[in-house]
């Protein structure tokens, strides 16, 4: 969507370290991880594609399946609350919330898909438990589908690799404190 103001393209290249600085980063490493997963059942047929992608690629990165617990939620509003229950357990290195807002003809989208941003945020930030943001905000429904599978990518797996690599940073910064 190009309105003069923005252009529908993200910024190209890769970020570049300065020399001689001390770099901790982590990497999508899903071995011995237990991931909780928080989907909204609101517009079920973009955010089961999205589950679909996220699970293949908790699997692909080491997690076991049996350690990926699903938790269903009505909608996007919901993901938040749901994110933080899993979180506030310590049952998990990260947590992966998906969800779907379709903009419609009322301001409703902007409402759900600010709070589920902020929630989910405030979520990771109250925990210290990484939270990823898998929810799909589209002007269209045939973004939504795109999105969730088709040129750009199934964004549930981007989704799934951020929370482990941020799990996998949050390791790393924990062997390097003293004790």
């Amino acid at each position: 969507m190009s309105d003069g103001l923005r252009t529908p393209e993200h910024a190209v290249g890769e970020l570049r370290l300065p020399e001689g600085v001390g770099v901790v980063s982590g990497s999508p490493n899903g071995a011995r991880r237990a991931v909780g997963v928080v989907v909204g059942r609101f517009n079920g047929e973009i955010t089961s594609r999205l589950l679909d992608g996220a699970i293949a690629a908790l699997e692909e990165a080491g997690v076991e399946r049996e350690r990926i617990d699903v938790v269903p939620v009505p909608g996007a509003f919901e993901l938040p609350l749901g994110a933080m229950a899993l979180a506030k357990t310590r049952l998990y290195a990260c947590i992966v919330a998906l969800g779907c807002v379709i903009r419609g003809e009322t301001p409703h989208f902007e409402y759900v898909a600010a709070e589920a941003a902020s929630g989910l945020q405030l979520a990771a930030l109250e925990t210290g438990i990484p939270v990823s943001f898998g929810v799909l905000t589209c002007d269209t429904r045939e973004q939504a589908e795109e999105r969730a599978g088709g040129a750009h990518g199934n964004k549930g797996a981007e989704a799934a690799r951020s929370a482990l690599e941020m799990a996998d940073v949050f390791g790393r910064l924990r062997a390097r404190a003293p004790q």
